[in-house]
């Protein structure tokens, strides 16, 4: 039998052709690694255990905002499990705000708030709630810390409280009222979350902070040069003075910070505040760094936090 005998040249092409397709495939599998890690933040996607058997429902708003001088936002809404089936029943809400950077859906693929809310319906735990997440900023990596900031359009906290919390309660069947809403955020969001609660104290009954602050950050881009403003935003100065219109409105504030986060120093600040104005509220100081793991890892608590303290239908 005769040995074929290859060309050197055609040797070659197809050496480079196998590593070629090896690179490729190389770079389809870290671009997969990428786009996953950015979703799920190394966590598994978010998946219901066997024993949900009702989901709730995924929807999308792009909602016009005149505090935003007329810009068009994304609007994400977790509707409980059934929504549809009980046409005369109203719903509290939670209105969830993400950090920087940061973006809405990171509520559903990382700390799977969506999976949360169908196992606490499904296990009776907690009263359902609407699930409310809007976008806070003009890019992922764009900081507004939830705040009115002094350009013209830049109103993100009257987007918030006044533009959002109207179009859900016009779109949806919510407990149209201070008693049926809380407003919750991580790191920036949980920041926004109290700022906004103080600057509108009769617009949400519970208030949550997942390792937020409450000293606002000097940022010129959204306070200009004017420190009476940022003072204005920071809660630890204004919460003497709001302190009455709360007690009367019962709001409630229930806030954590890990053992390893450096902000845990402005929360405990903050509870003492809390605790001398004889404002209910809890502090923890949890287990953890200022992580996704923590906010993941207590996001059932949180949920269950705000619903046993929101009206019911």
């Amino acid at each position: 039998m005769a040995l074929t005998r290859w060309p050197r040249y055609a040797t070659s092409t197809a050496l480079a052709a196998a590593v070629a397709a090896f690179v490729a495939v190389g770079f389809i599998g870290v671009d997969r690694y990428a786009r996953n890690y950015w979703l799920y933040r190394g966590f598994p996607p978010p998946h219901d255990p066997a024993y949900v058997q009702t989901k709730g429902t995924l929807q999308h708003l792009r909602l016009a905002s005149a505090a935003l001088g007329g810009r068009t936002q994304d609007v994400y809404v977790y509707l409980p499990p059934h929504y549809a089936d009980h046409p005369n029943r109203r719903y509290p809400v939670i209105y969830l705000l993400h950090g920087v950077p940061g973006r809405p859906l990171a509520f559903m693929l990382t700390v799977r708030m969506g999976v949360v809310e169908d196992e606490v319906y499904a296990r009776r735990r907690a009263q359902p709630m609407i699930l409310v997440m809007p976008s806070g900023s003009t890019g992922t990596f764009t900081d507004k810390e939830w705040a009115n900031g002094v350009g013209a359009g830049e109103g993100w906290e009257t987007f918030v409280a006044r533009d959002v919390v109207h179009a859900i309660d016009s779109r949806y069947r919510t407990i149209a009222a201070q008693r049926g809403r809380a407003i919750a955020g991580l790191s920036e969001g949980g920041y926004g979350a109290v700022n906004m609660a103080l600057h509108h104290p009769g617009e949400f009954r519970v208030v949550e902070s997942w390792s937020g602050y409450e000293r606002a950050a000097n940022i010129r881009s959204i306070f200009g040069r004017d420190l009476e403003l940022v003072g204005a935003n920071t809660p630890l100065d204004q919460i003497s003075a709001v302190a009455p219109q709360l007690k009367r409105e019962h709001t409630y504030f229930w806030f954590y910070s890990g053992t390893s986060d450096p902000l845990h120093r402005q929360n405990h600040t903050f509870a003492t505040r809390l605790a001398a104005l004889h404002l209910p509220h809890r502090y923890l100081v949890l287990n953890g760094g200022h992580n996704w793991a923590l906010w993941r890892g207590n996001a059932t608590r949180a949920y269950i936090a705000a619903a046993r303290r929101l009206a019911h239908a």
